[in-house]
Formats: C-alpha cells, structure tokens, sequence
C-alpha cells in the first residue's frame, strides 16, 4: 500500500530541510488563539491613546458633531500651537522635569544602598527593617497630607522644588528599596569573592562585577521612580499652590478649568493631554528594553 507524502514530509525525507525547520512550520492552535487575543487586547488598550491623539488634530466644530471623525482627515497643529502659545506650558513642563530628575537620582541612591544593607550585610534588626519598610508603604498617602503640609510650611519649602522632591522621595525609596533588594540577592556574593582572589579591592570587584549587572534593576527602579513623580497630583496640589510653580498635571488641571470657564475647547484640551504624555513615551522607549529584562530578573529571587 502506497502512502502519500506532503511536500514537508517529502523535503524531510530527501534532507532538503531538517526537523527544526519542520516544527516552526507547524503553527499550534492554541499559540495562534493567544496570538489573536494579544492582538485585540493591545488594540483595546491602545484605542484611547489613539483616539486622543486623533482628537488632538481636529478642530473643536468636528470633535462637537455627533458622527465620529476616526481620521484626522483635513485636522492640524493648531490645537498645539494654541496650547503652546500660552505660556504656562514650558514653565510647568520644567518644574516636571527638575522635579522627576530630582526624585529619580536621590530615590535610585538610597534604595541601592539600603538594598545593599539588606542583602550583603548580616545586622542585628535586619528582618525588622524590611517590614518596616512593607508597613510603611502601606500608609495612604491621603492620611499624611495634612502632615506634610505642616512640615513644608514650617521649613518654608511651600512652592519649592526641593519640598515636592523630599515628599515624593520618602513616598518613592520604600517600594524601590524593595525592588532592588530582589536584584541584589540575586547576585552571588561570590563573584565579587573571586575577584577579589584574583587582585581586586572590595570597591573594585563591586564596581567591575556586581555593579554593571544591577544596571536593569536600576533602570526599573528610575523608571518606576520617574512614573510615580511624574503623574502625581495629590500632594502636588498640597504644596505647590502658586501658578508659577505647578507641575504638568495642575497645569492640566488649570487648563481644563480655563476651558470649563468658556465653551471648552477638546482639541486644545485632548493636545493638552498628548504633550503630557509625550516625555513619558520617549523616556519609556529609550529604556524599555533594560527595563524588561530587569523586571524579569528581578523576579528570580527576592
């Protein structure tokens, strides 16, 4: 009885391809279902952003019309100059930027040494120390506003840079410190122990060894920091009450309630939104990849 090969079996069986080959041919079911899914969730998820980009470019007389426009056919920067123009972005986006800047250097420097406490330094209170910090990010953040307004007033740092960057650090380091204390422990000590077999310092093994392989944690680590300074509000809106010293979401705020006051503009208000999300899009994809591969990591062992 004669069988019938199919064209990949026949390639096989006369060694044009190998079995390898063979196996990526075959596309399981089950992968090409969850490769569908994927597709439509990421669609989903980026739909808003879309459309707000979308809305940006259209005048406010086509975004008012009950048939949507799902492209900006005939649309313009108009809508960014006019926001642009105003004058109160560059200001903002400045105090965003020293801010986020700011929170990012001191949060990075005191959770890499106190995760290096934690994780290569044997000390009497150790256990104790790392739930303290779990309690303490614990704490709402609602229950210490008036707290903190207090303590800004009384150090005169109301509407000051160095006031939001201190309360944005002590809330940013606990959930950092935890974060890198995963990645610390995940290095052997004894690579730095043979390096330093083989002629190396204690500080030169730690910078030459153990040092450029926390560098996807730290990156992680600045990357949530940076998110967290960012897009906060709340105690923003506690601190910094002047007009001179907003950030970018009050001067969001601001600008929506600039709007509301008249016939609101939502072009201006959607080209709003998309310029504040445009420095957290390009700093995300300048460390993306650093980023995903340190979060990965620092999963490993904790």
């Amino acid at each position: 009885m004669s069988t019938t090969l199919t064209p990949a079996q026949t390639e096989l069986a006369t060694g044009k391809i190998d079995e390898r080959k063979l196996r990526r041919r075959r596309i399981k079911p089950s992968r090409l279902i969850l490769s569908i899914v994927a597709i439509v969730v990421s669609l989903i998820w980026i739909f808003p952003v879309y459309w707000m980009v979308n809305s940006s470019l259209l005048p406010n007389v086509v975004l008012q019309n009950t048939k949507p426009t799902w492209l900006p056919f005939g649309g313009s920067f108009d809508n960014f100059s006019a926001v642009i123009n105003g004058g109160t972005f560059f200001p903002a986006l400045g105090m965003s930027l020293i801010i986020a800047v700011v929170t990012v250097v001191f949060c990075i420097l005191f959770a890499f040494l106190a995760a290096l406490a934690i994780s290569r330094f044997k000390f009497r209170g150790r256990k104790s120390f790392v739930l303290a910090v779990l309690l303490i990010q614990m704490l709402p953040a609602e229950g210490l506003f008036i707290a903190q307004y207090k303590l800004m007033g009384s150090l005169n740092l109301l509407n000051t840079v160095v006031g939001v960057s201190i309360i944005y650090i002590a809330a940013v380091v606990p959930f950092t410190i935890w974060m890198l204390r995963g990645f610390v422990a995940g290095i052997p000590a004894d690579l730095e122990e043979a390096a330093m077999m083989d002629g190396l310092s204690r500080t030169q093994a730690f910078m030459r060894i153990t040092f450029p392989l926390l560098a996807p944690g730290l990156i992680a680590s600045g990357v949530y920091a940076f998110l967290q300074a960012w897009n906060e509000f709340t105690v923003a809106l506690v601190i910094l009450q002047e007009n001179s010293s907003q950030t970018l979401p009050l001067w969001l705020r601001g600008f929506i309630q600039q709007s509301a006051s008249r016939a609101t503009d939502w072009g201006q208000v959607m080209a709003a939104s998309t310029l504040v999300a445009v420095p957290v899009i390009i700093f995300f994809l300048i460390v993306q990849g650093r980023m995903t591969s340190g979060l990965v990591s620092g999963a490993v062992k904790g």
